[in-house]
């Protein structure tokens, strides 16, 4: 399956309590679109709300009644950035007073009214369990929720479908990602629901998966440095040699991001160059 899918369903069911809602938000980073899942039995809660594109909320809809569901009875929230949280406003213009939480951390620009989530704050549903996993890297408020009925987790951006995560420049931070990844593997995990693409049936497996590819890349960018190359540029034009140039200001990010995590380490330095690429070097 490409990564964008045109076929991709917009609704599914992959299990008698998860339902699932497509954001209509396809593109280079979203994949097919952003994930929205409805979870419980009857009066379920939704995990993310899509960007807020206008047909979002007729297809919610149009699910809830295909399934003989009630309203939402509450949203919560995986992380800030917009095709998770955008739809909040058109969701709560369709059903008044529906509550709306997430985990607050240095956050600006939220809708009003959205309510605090810890790390392992448990949020009881229609014959579901939901606890509060905190993953912080891809974003510094990041929840993931452990469903124990089905040994399922909703990794919002931490594990995709289609792709490895991205590691934001600013926000994000690779140590904190990579002990975000062990943290899951700890965990009593069968199935994921990722917010990107279809349902992961070994989730295990793709967590290890994840883990590995960033060890690599990391192995990469330590020879890179050793062979004399000291700016991202030129790192991702050796490293990504075989990926399409329009998607090396993404590479970059990457090859960024294992950076500040090696400089974190103190196992690479940074050395600031006016107006041009810092050039980085190994320690020692």
């Amino acid at each position: 399956m490409s990564w964008i899918d045109p076929d991709f369903p917009k609704t599914a069911t992959p299990s008698d309590l998860v339902g699932r809602v497509l954001g209509l938000n396809p593109g280079m980073m979203t994949g097919p679109g952003t994930n929205t899942y409805l979870v419980g039995r009857r009066h379920p809660i939704l995990i993310d709300t899509g960007i807020g594109v206008p047909e979002y909320v007729p297809l919610l809809e149009g699910y809830l009644r295909e399934r003989g569901w009630r309203a939402p009875e509450r949203v919560i929230l995986t992380h800030r950035h917009k095709d998770h949280l955008g739809g909040v406003k058109d969701l709560r213009a369709k059903f008044p007073g529906l509550p709306v939480a997430k985990r607050i951390h240095r956050d600006e620009d939220l809708p009003e009214g959205i309510t605090d989530l810890r790390d392992s704050d448990v949020i009881e549903g229609d014959g579901v369990t939901l606890v509060a996993v905190y993953t912080p890297g891809h974003a510094s408020d990041h929840l993931c929720y452990y469903m124990p009925e089905e040994k399922a987790l909703f990794t919002g951006d931490v594990v995709l479908s289609g792709s490895t995560s991205v590691i934001p420049s600013g926000d994000g931070d690779l140590l904190d990602y990579m002990n975000s990844l062990k943290r899951l593997q700890a965990l009593d995990v069968r199935r994921i629901y990722s917010a990107h693409g279809p349902v992961i049936e070994d989730g295990p497996e793709r967590i290890a998966e994840y883990i590995a590819h960033r060890r690599m890349r990391e192995r990469q960018i330590l020879e890179a440095l050793g062979d004399g190359l000291d700016t991202i540029p030129a790192m991702v034009k050796r490293i990504y040699a075989d990926v399409p140039e329009k998607l090396h200001m993404m590479a970059a990010q990457s090859v960024e991001s294992h950076l500040k995590k090696l400089a974190r380490e103190d196992r690479v330095r940074e050395t600031i160059v006016r107006d041009k690429p810092s050039r980085w070097a190994l320690i020692g």
